[in-house]
């Protein structure tokens, strides 16, 4: 049976590791990166592949199939892993172990949603506090299960917002990198509605 979803896992911290098996499905494919590996054992799931330099862990002695890449090189383990899931054709990517840690690693694996989205792929980021992922014309929703949503401009101008069922609405509005006035926003029903008509912006739901 072909697996659905690709799970990238990267080497930044994981303190809740209840929260990210949660977030797992049976038939998920898994790909560890370089010290991603060091969460392998707490996240209960074996690798499928192993992508990495192999600077920060090790090269394990197994037979799962490993990708070994270059020091030199432009691409990070994590971004090469996102072409590969791509190469394999999966169509929905879960990335977790990649936010937190180096700030440059941080927003280089935000970096990776936006190209995941690029090319129409589901891409979601989880860590030990919120899921993110890309927003841009497709309606996202909201579920009350979350504390505050927020909404962050990373490519440039977006345009023709709309909030609806949360406290803080929004009609047609637009959102700059400059001013970030679309953070910590509720829920106020069952859940809120997202919609933007030009531009990304990253939607980041904190539990």
């Amino acid at each position: 049976m072909k697996k659905k979803r690709c799970v990238i896992v990267g080497a930044a911290p994981i303190g809740d590791y209840e929260r990210i098996k949660s977030k797992f499905s049976p038939d998920d494919y898994f790909i560890y990166c370089d010290g991603g590996l060091y969460h392998e054992e707490r996240l209960g799931k074996a690798a499928d592949l192993i992508i990495g330099d192999f600077d920060s862990h090790e090269m394990p002695d197994t037979d799962t199939e490993i990708i070994v890449l270059p020091h030199e090189k432009d691409d990070t383990d994590t971004f090469y892993a996102a072409k590969e899931a791509v190469k394999r054709g999966f169509d929905s990517v879960l990335l977790v172990g990649v936010i937190g840690g180096r700030l440059d690693h941080t927003l280089g694996n935000v970096a990776i949603l936006l190209y995941l989205h690029s090319l129409g792929i589901r891409a979601e980021a989880s860590d030990d506090f919120s899921d993110m992922c890309v927003v841009s014309e497709k309606t996202e929703y909201v579920d009350k299960k979350y504390s505050y949503f927020s909404l962050l401009n990373v490519t440039g101008t977006a345009e023709d917002i709309t909030v609806r069922g949360a406290l803080y609405d929004l009609d047609r509005a637009m959102i700059t990198c400059e001013y970030p006035y679309g953070v910590s926003n509720e829920v106020k029903g069952d859940r809120a509605e997202i919609s933007v008509g030009r531009g990304k912006l990253l939607l980041i739901k904190d539990i």
